[in-house]
């Protein structure tokens, strides 16, 4: 279906759904727990939650995709779609709350798939029962940030939860009709190259069906920018990001599939790296060291 040597999401939607199946951000407002109760979020996290501001202008679910679906239409021609909740934790919140916003996707009939990002220490049996009623005939991608599977760099980069939490919540979701995608970021203060891979190896272990490389980029207005201006942080390198990701599809069974392969950093906030700007060349780098791994 096409000349990857992984199964790229795009792959993998068409061979489910037998057509191009565009993916459409939506964001919810939802907020985070662990902005609003724990250290002021992330180190890497600002005040957006990787977000359009969307929320924050009034626009609703609704009317962000129905605006999405018609910018894939005329951009990619596609026909069928996925509602993505992107930003923030998408089941932080009130059961009344979350149904409304999964309503509003729901019972519209070209959105094909719905994947729902979030913490793992926000998701419990009576939030994953309120999922598969609001979607009980559509394809669910449960995306949970693991970033890393060392306890010691979670509480470096004051993540708010161990890994445990992210392994209970895997447990938990698979009682569930619902396909599972890790987070995982490569380039964490204090990491080299065996716990960057070590995080990899849990998520195949763990039989997780996906999963999105990002690369840690620094952005304006949060803790790991104060880091980096003071000198105590030092972005990984294009060349070993792209190696390093090479590396690590290779550990993975063909049946993953690779939803992300590089971070996209929102315009006007990146500090650091520069390359970090430029997705479609770090993408072929890291085919071209696939070639040779």
């Amino acid at each position: 279906m096409n000349n990857l040597s992984y199964l790229s999401l795009n792959a993998f939607f068409k061979n489910r759904f037998g057509q191009r199946v565009q993916k459409i951000p939506l964001d919810a407002g939802l907020g985070c727990p662990n902005r609003a109760y724990g250290s002021g979020g992330c180190i890497y996290c600002n005040e957006r939650g990787s977000g359009t501001g969307a929320a924050a202008r009034g626009i609703s679910i609704r009317q962000q995709l129905h605006q999405g679906i018609l910018w894939a239409k005329k951009r990619y021609k596609a026909r069928k779609f996925a509602a993505y909740f992107q930003s923030f934790s998408n089941t932080y919140g009130p059961l009344s709350r979350l149904r409304q916003i999964y309503g509003e996707v729901s019972d519209h009939p070209d959105v094909v798939a719905i994947a729902i990002g979030t913490r793992p220490d926000c998701i419990n049996k009576d939030v994953l029962d309120l999922i598969l009623e609001c979607f009980p005939k559509k394809m669910v991608w449960m995306e949970y940030g693991l970033q890393s599977a060392s306890d010691a760099t979670l509480r470096r980069i004051k993540r708010g939860h161990d890994v445990e939490t992210f392994v209970r919540a895997v447990e938990i979701t698979r009682k569930y009709p619902f396909l599972i995608c890790a987070h995982v970021i490569f380039g964490l203060p204090g990491e080299g190259e065996e716990e960057m891979l070590e995080t990899v190896k849990l998520v195949r272990d763990l039989g997780i069906e996906g999963i999105k490389f990002h690369e840690l980029y620094v952005i304006k207005d949060t803790a790991l920018a104060r880091m980096y201006m003071e000198g105590n942080y030092i972005p990984i390198a294009q060349d070993t990001y792209a190696n390093l990701v090479a590396k690590a599809i290779k550990l993975l069974p063909d049946s993953t599939v690779i939803q992300r392969l590089t971070g996209d950093p929102a315009k006007g906030e990146l500090l650091a790296p520069e390359w970090a700007a430029n997705k479609q060349e770090t993408i072929s780098k890291i085919h071209a060291f696939l070639d040779m791994v």
